[in-house]
């Protein structure tokens, strides 16, 4: 192989905070084979003063948009300046195995497949599983798939409902295609959101073993966390999901949104919740308008893709109150009598 035949990716690293990890992420970005990355660092608003000796030191282009953008706006931004035939998203406290970016690209490169998804392992014990691709809930909530499981168990390549953006590529073609994240979002839910715009559009979310991407993960529950999450899970729902989807769901999802107030309230983010509902109706403008183009874009009905929904959240990673076992029951129950109708 020439380096002429050497594939070019732009990779996308955001900064945002004190950024302890931001060394070894762009360093491991730096020392990839089989690839020539050309990696930007958007800086999101870091607390740290050293990012251009960093970027000398690594390589990357440093872009200061002067405010935070948030993991759609930064992503976007970046990718923006590049030419590159694939891109890819790095976390920036996620360190890629030296090959991990070209056995993305490998699987990318398949005209079949949008979005190859990483192997993504816990940093504290690397055996260990981040995501192996993560499962959509046919109520819109989506989760780290296989987390804290043994790496061993997850071997096989396979298509997923969504990839993880913390490691991640796809051919820039469908990146364009899809426009990007819609950076309303700002964060959370938009590695979702563009995965399954990636199987409407008849393209493939392939999670890759192999493509180890080793992440200092923590999942934080915080009021402002929460609210986006939220926020984010129902402006999916509204948008991706086809009419008749939505009719065959009106009730289980009017009825999950009640009792995802009531568990915020205890959990002390109930203005938050609220909060997610007025911004949607503030903005139904776009709301409409996002989903008819979204809709219009669509190559693949939610027939075809019911195959890809589950209906029991995992424990381990969504802990439930007492009861819920029922609940989900009767919601598997629900939904196995109304899918046929799609």
């Amino acid at each position: 192989m020439t380096e002429n035949t050497v594939p070019e990716v732009d990779v996308v690293v955001l900064a945002y905070g004190d950024e302890p990890y931001l060394d070894d992420a762009l360093a491991a970005v730096a020392a990839s084979v089989g690839v020539r990355p050309r990696t930007v660092l958007v800086d999101n608003g870091t607390t740290r003063e050293d990012l251009v000796d960093l970027c000398d030191r690594t390589g990357a282009t440093l872009l200061r948009p002067g405010r935070n953008l948030g993991f759609t706006g930064g992503v976007n931004l970046g990718l923006a300046q590049g030419t590159a035939p694939y891109v890819a998203l790095v976390n920036s406290d996620a360190i890629v195995a030296s090959d991990a970016l070209a056995r993305l690209v490998a699987v990318a490169a398949d005209p079949g497949v949008g979005i190859a998804s990483g192997d993504i392992r816990l940093a504290d014990d690397p055996s260990t599983m981040n995501s192996a691709g993560n499962p959509l809930h046919v109520l819109g909530l989506s989760w780290a798939g296989g987390l804290g499981e043994p790496a061993a168990l997850h071997a096989d390549a396979r298509d997923v409902a969504s990839a993880s953006g913390a490691g991640l590529v796809l051919r820039r073609e469908v990146w364009e295609r899809l426009r990007g994240f819609p950076e309303e979002f700002f964060a959370y839910q938009e590695d979702l959101e563009l995965s399954w715009r990636t199987w409407q559009a008849g393209l493939a979310v392939r999670y890759v073993p192999g493509a180890v991407v080793v992440h200092h993960y923590a999942f934080g529950r915080h009021p402002a966390k929460m609210y986006l999450l939220e926020r984010n899970r129902l402006l999916f729902v509204l948008t991706t999901y086809g009419a008749r989807t939505l009719a065959l769901l009106a009730l289980p999802l009017l009825a999950f949104e009640v009792a995802m107030l009531v568990v915020a309230t205890v959990q002390g983010w109930g203005r938050q919740k609220l909060r997610g509902w007025w911004w949607a109706l503030r903005h139904a403008g776009w709301v409409r308008a996002r989903r008819r183009w979204v809709q219009g874009e669509r190559a693949v009905t939610d027939r075809e893709l019911a195959r890809l929904w589950v209906t029991r959240f995992d424990p381990a990673v969504l802990p439930l109150p007492p009861g819920a076992g029922l609940l989900q029951g009767a919601l598997a129950a629900y939904w196995r009598a109304v899918r046929p109708l799609l």
